[in-house]
């Protein structure tokens, strides 16, 4: 169940990552290398969650995801910032260094 998935990602303490996408998004296709470099420089210091909304269909609306690629940061728990569409790696990867310890 989904809502067990949102439940945990509420309890993950310290900075959490998430990407909601769709394999058949061309959006999506464009930011999967961009969305690996990024976890690979978060290895070991944040982890990363990627939903494809096909499968997570309930979390998404749960998560009012309407658009998709769309990236959200977690902070213990809580939902710090949140963003649509493509975008650089910097970007990205800045959004979440803004949240870590």
């Amino acid at each position: 169940m989904d809502t067990d998935v949102l439940k945990k990602l509420q309890a993950e303490k310290g900075t959490v990552l998430v990407e909601f996408y769709a394999t058949w998004c061309p959006h999506c296709r464009k930011m999967m290398p961009v969305v690996d470099d990024v976890k690979a420089l978060l290895d070991g210091k944040v982890p990363v969650y990627q939903f494809d909304i096909d499968k997570y269909s309930e979390l998404a609306d749960e998560l009012k995801v309407e658009t998709i690629p769309t990236f959200m940061v977690f902070k213990n728990g809580e939902l710090m910032w949140r963003a649509s569409g493509e975008m650089e790696g910097d970007a990205l990867y800045g959004k979440v260094a803004d949240y870590l310890d």
